[in-house]
């Protein structure tokens, strides 16, 4: 149990509420920050407003998936007022506070060093990830599915990067009788490609590989769709970018070409925010209660 736990929430979108939903099971007291416009106000949780003095009772912070932005400006679908966590609004929490997002760009992940703040980063963690693949890859067939003239069965599909995402995609479309090569670069990848009977190829041969592609599938969050890969690919080919953004594709080449390309992050949050957010519900609150007998005083 979260007994005694202060729990505050800033910001995020309805995959937060999952999270919210399970820490007040778990008899936290929780705190909303940033949530003045949701539909059906949470039994359990209280509306508050981000000051530091609200900051200095928390045990553990909730962020959104995606974190605060390089200004600190974090976002809310549930408010209209500009929430923005700021150097020293992180001072104000104690030293034994946890702070967890999905993921931390540098100027979270800047702060938390200099200040000696605990960062607990979600998609970092292999099972979070993987969990987070299911609904992105369903996310990513439900676009192409709606974006194409043809089916995904029988068609050429390109899959790039074989990570967490790039494997269950990869996976999921040769089960439903697609024609799937992934583009790597580690000679590891290749042989569990190859364990999995996937066609691959090395990226540096990319160009010479998409000429018949119908769907495309990127997940590596570096351009690797440049202007020289989109010339070779069939003006019906529809590209679909799961990398966080800015993505991996050169989007203002592809449309000037004639190319769809599309930039889907955080697909989970779109296509399925209960599942989404019970999955990080899980991983998160089992963390919280493994840490939740430490205490501590003011940094």
């Amino acid at each position: 149990m979260l007994t005694g736990k202060h729990v505050a929430f800033l910001g995020g979108d309805a995959r937060q509420l999952e999270v919210v939903k399970r820490c007040i099971e778990l008899d936290a007291t929780v705190s909303l920050i940033g949530f003045d416009n949701l539909e059906r106000p949470l039994s359990g949780a209280s509306l508050r407003e981000l000051t530091a003095e609200l900051l200095r009772t928390v045990d553990l912070l909730v962020l959104p998936i995606v974190g605060p932005d390089e200004e600190g400006r974090v976002q809310s679908v549930f408010t209209n007022k500009e929430l923005v966590l700021s150097e020293e609004l992180l001072l104000a929490l104690p030293n034994h506070c946890i702070v967890y997002a999905g993921m931390a760009k540098s100027y979270l992940q800047t702060l938390a060093e200099k200040h000696g703040i605990r960062l607990m980063q979600l998609l970092s963690r292999d099972d979070v990830a993987i969990y987070n693949s299911i609904p992105t890859v369903e996310g990513a067939l439900m676009m192409a599915i709606q974006n194409t003239d043809i089916t995904i069965h029988d068609s050429q599909c390109v899959v790039l990067g074989f990570g967490r995402v790039g494997m269950t995609m990869c996976r999921t479309l040769r089960q439903i009788g697609a024609h799937v090569a992934v583009g790597l670069r580690q000679s590891a990848q290749m042989a569990r490609a190859y364990e999995m009977g996937i066609a691959s190829f090395n990226m540096e041969a990319i160009t010479e590989r998409v000429a018949e592609t119908d769907l495309l599938f990127n997940t590596i969050p570096a351009q690797v769709v440049t202007a020289e890969v989109i010339r070779k690919l069939p003006h019906h080919a529809v590209i679909i970018d799961l990398a966080s953004k800015p993505g991996g594709v050169d989007f203002s080449y592809a449309k000037k070409r004639g190319v769809k390309a599309i930039l889907a992050p955080s697909l989970p949050g779109i296509v399925a925010p209960k599942t989404a957010g019970r999955m990080i519900a899980r991983t998160m609150t089992e963390h919280m209660l493994k840490e939740s007998g430490q205490g501590g005083g003011q940094r």
